[in-house]
């Protein structure tokens, strides 16, 4: 069984101003880097990060890291580029690809593996949905099957309507906030940035 991460950090983070929020640091770690290094502590595997805008930057952060780097030019044309070019350098051989945005920073590898395992136990296997207090969040776990579909998408659209085109192939699993936490804007960067500073013991 292989299940690829697929890290999406080529946006330009406008909403919570400054150059670019994935280069925040939280508890001493760039906000990407900590979104890496949970799909790496996890059975994910490849872990592929799409770059973009201050693509340089967000390298260096990433430096050491045992992760693919992916450009995508296009990321100007919205998130669809991105999941293409990452999705067109997953190797054959995958079964799958969870897709995690790279700003939110309490997905860990724990919680990659609970939905890895929710993936492996459907046959054939599903598209795994994490929910908080019932709703839907991130990453989403894709089976092969249905790459193509989000291959398809284009601009700024996500996948959203796949999801709800294929509801009956869909299987959701409680998981808690960790699912629906992005830092998008400075208030959530400053109020969550601190409480991962407390948890990691900064």
């Amino acid at each position: 069984m292989s299940v690829a991460a697929l890290v999406l950090a080529a946006g330009q983070g406008l909403r919570v101003g400054g150059p670019n929020k994935l280069l925040a640091e939280l508890g001493g770690r760039a906000l990407v880097r900590r979104v890496a290094e949970a799909a790496l502590a996890s059975r994910l595997s490849p872990v592929v990060v799409v770059t973009g805008h201050a693509a340089p930057d967000i390298a260096e952060a990433l430096a050491g890291l045992d992760v693919a780097l992916v450009s995508n030019p296009a990321y100007r044309d919205g998130l669809s580029t991105s999941l293409r070019c990452g999705l067109a350098a997953l190797p054959p051989a995958c079964d799958g690809a969870a897709v995690l945005l790279a700003d939110m920073p309490f997905i860990t590898g724990a919680v990659l593996d609970t939905l890895v395992a929710t993936f492996e136990a459907g046959d054939p296997h599903p598209i795994v949905v994490p929910t908080h207090q019932g709703q839907r969040g991130n990453p989403v776990f894709w089976p092969r099957r249905f790459l193509g579909d989000l291959m398809g998408l284009s601009g700024d659209r996500g996948a959203r309507d796949l999801i709800a085109a294929y509801a009956r192939e869909v299987v959701t699993i409680e998981i808690g906030e960790a699912v629906s936490i992005d830092l998008d804007t400075p208030e959530a960067l400053g109020r969550f940035g601190a409480r991962i500073g407390r948890a990691d013991g900064h």
